[in-house]
């Protein structure tokens, strides 16, 4: 998979995603990640790629020019037109489910804003996808940009040493993560749960489905909620079903 980033700050972007798991996955060539300076396609003798807004207000904008020729640039670099993500707090949530989607491409392009953002035109031009990673406003897409590299990377097959480690992650199933333990089995005092240690299989998955539901149940409300709609008890469904049978003609 190949990521394409379109920023004023290259440097960030590489500097960022050259350690740890993302290496080595750059490294086999499960992805790769280019960054392209949106400076480089200015037409201004300057290099200035932003300019005061129309009608007034506070901060600059990044100019509709050099951020279409980037894109443009890098579209036509490839063999079929990618998706443009503009990274924005205007976006759509950015969640484990967007991450699977956007694991399917085999290109992205992931736009990066400063200032106030950039020209509507150049957004419109090039068809982008507006996408957040929360309700909250950063210097710009960079960081975004990175994050979601990374969770989308996590999702690509080879990039992970044990590929169900992303399935039992929060978000995987809809729930948060049950708690973890390693060694020692006692460490100041605390004992690692029983069933852990039981050899089990049955019995651990039943306990770290009720850890998943009691956990998230507390932490994350609407979470659990929709889970419980979409994994209805089994003992609910008894019921509804006897209900329904009770009612059948005779």
């Amino acid at each position: 998979m190949q990521f394409h980033i379109l920023t004023l700050f290259p440097e960030m972007v590489a500097d960022g995603l050259c350690t740890s798991i993302l290496a080595r996955a750059m490294e086999k060539k499960l992805i790769s990640v280019e960054t392209h300076n949106i400076r480089d396609y200015t037409e201004n003798k300057h290099n200035k790629v932003d300019d005061y807004t129309y009608g007034g207000g506070a901060g600059m904008l990044m100019q509709a020019q050099p951020v279409y020729d980037a894109c443009e640039a890098v579209q036509e670099s490839l063999p079929s037109r990618a998706r443009v993500i503009y990274l924005t707090p205007q976006g759509e949530l950015f969640t484990q489910k967007k991450a699977a989607e956007l694991a399917q491409e085999e290109n992205l392009i992931l736009l990066c804003g400063h200032y106030e953002g950039i020209d509507e035109r150049a957004l419109e031009e090039i068809g982008a996808e507006y996408l957040s990673i929360g309700d909250y406003v950063l210097t710009g897409g960079e960081l975004p940009a990175m994050i979601v590299v990374d969770a989308v990377s996590r999702l690509v097959p080879g990039v992970l040493n044990n590929e169900s480690s992303a399935q039992t992650d929060s978000f995987g199933n809809g729930l948060l993560e049950y708690p973890q333990y390693s060694r020692p089995e006692i460490w100041r005092g605390r004992q690692v749960p029983p069933v852990l240690l039981s050899g089990d299989h049955a019995k651990v998955d039943a306990w770290r489905l009720e850890q998943s539901l009691l956990r998230t149940k507390e932490r994350r409300p609407e979470l659990y909620e929709q889970y419980m709609q979409e994994h209805p008890p089994v003992e609910k469904n008894k019921r509804r079903r006897r209900a329904a049978k009770a009612e059948e003609p005779v």
